[in-house]
């Protein structure tokens, strides 16, 4: 069992990744969008969106026919800056976050991203293409996002099953690879009782 977060700004598709995978009805706390929160929730780029996570999302995912059974626990974090404390208790006991970047807003990208390069969580950038959007190719998001060469970036559609499942096995293999070096590196030298 492995618990994965999915961060991403304010419109990104997290609700809609998470419900995209779980095979149960997902907890979802969506709640409408009011008058109060127009100073400081922009719309602009998602003047549609009517509903924003006042919590998290969560839903569940099983690999059985991954080369390792899987059982995934996928909390989906709200998106808005203001609710970056939060982002530490889901994150607490997660082997790794998937960042989803809408590029219509690239700037609320750069939080989530700093925030898990911050606390040391693995994590892989998945842009999500929403329809109409600008195609733009992953290096270009590296760039943009100043994101180091370790770091998976691959594209999506937050709304396919497929897709997402793709991004969290390559989330899983990233995050594995990462805690394997993380060892190695940080390994005790040997003694003579090693020997």
């Amino acid at each position: 069992m492995l618990k994965i977060v999915i961060a991403g700004g304010f419109g990104a598709g997290k609700t809609t990744a998470v419900g995209a995978v779980s095979e149960i009805t997902p907890l979802s706390t969506e709640e409408y969008l009011t008058e109060a929160s127009a100073d400081v929730d922009s719309l602009a780029g998602i003047e549609a969106k009517q509903t924003t996570t006042v919590a998290f999302d969560f839903g569940r995912l099983s690999l059985p026919d991954a080369p390792v059974p899987l059982e995934l626990f996928l909390f989906g974090t709200p998106g808005q800056d203001r609710f970056v404390d939060l982002w530490y208790d889901l994150s607490r006991g997660a082997v790794g976050a998937v960042v989803l970047v809408d590029t219509r807003r690239l700037e609320s990208s750069f939080t989530p991203v700093s925030f898990f390069e911050d606390i040391g969580l693995p994590f892989v950038v998945a842009i999500n293409q929403f329809d109409g959007a600008h195609r733009y190719h992953p290096e270009q998001v590296r760039t943009a996002l100043e994101l180091s060469a370790s770091v998976p970036v691959v594209t999506c559609d937050a709304r396919d099953p497929n897709h997402v499942a793709g991004v969290l096995l390559t989330l899983v293999d990233h995050a594995v690879k990462n805690t394997s070096a993380s060892r190695v590196r940080h390994a005790p030298p040997p003694t003579l009782q090693d020997a």
